[in-house]
């Protein structure tokens, strides 16, 4: 019964991309692979007004998404992989141990490490004497102001990786970019805990959505 509309629909995404897709036609086509006896058109509408969003249909708990009569586990599933799904292509893109000699290239990647995530991370980006990275570790998982322990911890994991210098990032989900006053406090404490073993902090990067802010390029490293 809905077979031409799915063809219809398939077609056109060959031919065009996404771009022009409406929220819930990208809905469709994706339940069209877990689904595949149903109208999905109904189903995708129902789970916008439910999450508000497309994004936020992506970041529900999958559990949650199951609740919703016509979703199976198979469907929530393949709803909920799309951003870590995300992360992985934006992350992979840059091969193993991009260069990050400049603070655009530093956020551009950092960015790639929050894609996807709608709650609080930390990350610790160990660079050679190259700025080539030798690893991005998620070091903490909350807020940057529950963590005392960030210095211990990000000492360790940059004489682990045999860091020259490394890179500090975190992101703001549904926040702003601006940095609090816990993040620059925060900051001063690993900088001197790194600089007592001559590892050089060159940047923090805050990351909300799809844009950045450096430390650096704010001046906010100094002293």
């Amino acid at each position: 019964m809905h077979e031409g509309h799915r063809k219809r629909l398939k077609e056109r995404f060959l031919r065009e991309g996404l771009d022009s897709f409406e929220q819930h036609q990208v809905l469709e086509l994706l339940l069209f692979f877990s689904i595949p006896r149903k109208d999905t058109n109904e189903l995708a509408h129902t789970l916008l007004n439910r999450y508000g969003s497309l994004s936020g249909v992506f970041e529900a708990d999958p559990k949650d998404l199951a609740t919703t009569p016509g979703i199976g586990e198979n469907s929530a599933i393949l709803l909920s992989l799309i951003p870590h799904l995300s992360r992985r292509y934006l992350n992979d893109k840059w091969r193993d141990k991009p260069e990050l000699n400049s603070s655009a290239k530093a956020g551009q990647y950092a960015i790639s490490l929050f894609a996807g995530r709608n709650y609080e991370v930390f990350y610790v980006i160990c660079l050679d004497a190259q700025n080539r990275v030798n690893y991005a570790e998620l070091v903490h998982e909350g807020t940057i102001n529950e963590a005392p322990v960030y210095p211990r911890i990000i000492v360790e994991t940059a004489l682990r990786h045999k860091a020259n210098s490394v890179i500090l990032a975190h992101n703001h989900p549904g926040g702003t970019l601006n940095p609090s006053k816990a993040d620059i406090e925060a900051t001063k404490r690993i900088k001197a805990a790194l600089e007592a073993i001559s590892i050089k902090v060159v940047d923090h990067i805050i990351v909300c959505g799809g844009q950045y802010v450096s430390f650096a390029e704010k001046g906010l490293l100094s002293g």
